[in-house]
């Protein structure tokens, strides 16, 4: 089996490392990851210029693009033999709940949407690196695992690990997405001209986060696993809309 590894904190970040260290020595691995960090790219593409692949000392593939590019890329023609699955991250940094709309983390894999194997997302819920191996361990249990998974097409597991040393994880959990509250308003800036700027601002609390949910389970020292899928249809909502389109003929 050929994995892609891409993230979104770019090409040189300690959690890729981490998370290529972990699967190395298991089967064949090739990193295309962003020059840059590109947070929040969500499943973008740059579609304004070209994007030159570099290939560092390391081995390791830089693309001057978002996550999505990357993973693109290696799908569409890049590599010389196709991978048959993608694991993006580690993000340092929580994917909770409404977080995974605007996740590149979440997009690298869910660009893997056409191979052959489900893709996964792998998240530490903390911006330091100090347990990074509790998510490279379980990262590596999971993709050893992942042959017996029977799941459809075009389907992402989202994975957040708390920040927790491997010995305290109490065990993991299959979740739904939480929800966020309202993000704070955005932070005006004023740059040395007098020209006003923002700043996006955190996102907000937990707010739907109870048992049952992926804040739930991270809050209680459990790894947490949410199957995500790429169709969006509101399926439930139909007879609302067909009866209001009827209204309307």
């Amino acid at each position: 089996m050929r994995i892609l590894i891409s993230n979104d904190d770019g090409v040189t970040a300690p959690g890729l490392a981490a998370l290529h260290a972990a699967l190395a020595d298991y089967t064949e691995c090739v990193v295309i990851a962003p020059d840059q960090e590109r947070s929040g790219a969500s499943s973008s593409l740059t579609l304004d210029r070209p994007l030159h692949p570099q290939t560092l000392a390391n081995g390791f593939i830089s693309v001057n693009g978002t996550p999505t590019d990357c993973v693109h890329l290696g799908v569409n023609g890049l590599l010389a033999q196709a991978p048959h699955m993608v694991v993006s991250g580690i993000n340092l940094g929580a994917n909770l709940g409404d977080d995974v709309l605007y996740s590149g983390t979440v997009g690298a894999a869910l660009e893997g949407r056409f191979l052959e194997r489900p893709s996964f997302a792998f998240s530490l819920v903390s911006r330091q690196v100090e347990n990074l191996p509790t998510a490279a361990h379980f990262a590596r249990k999971l993709i050893e695992a992942q042959a017996g998974l029977q799941l459809p097409p075009r389907t992402v597991l989202n994975v957040n690990v708390p920040n927790l040393p491997v010995d305290h994880i109490r065990g993991v959990q299959l979740t739904r997405l939480g929800h966020r509250s309202r993000a704070a308003a955005p932070v005006e800036v004023v740059d040395p001209r007098g020209r006003s700027g923002y700043w996006i601002a955190a996102a907000g609390d937990a707010d739907d986060c109870g048992p049952g949910t992926d804040f739930h389970a991270v809050m209680q020292g459990y790894v947490s696993i949410t199957p995500l899928q790429l169709d969006r249809t509101f399926n439930d909502a139909f007879a609302s809309v067909e009866g209001w389109l009827e209204g309307l003929r």
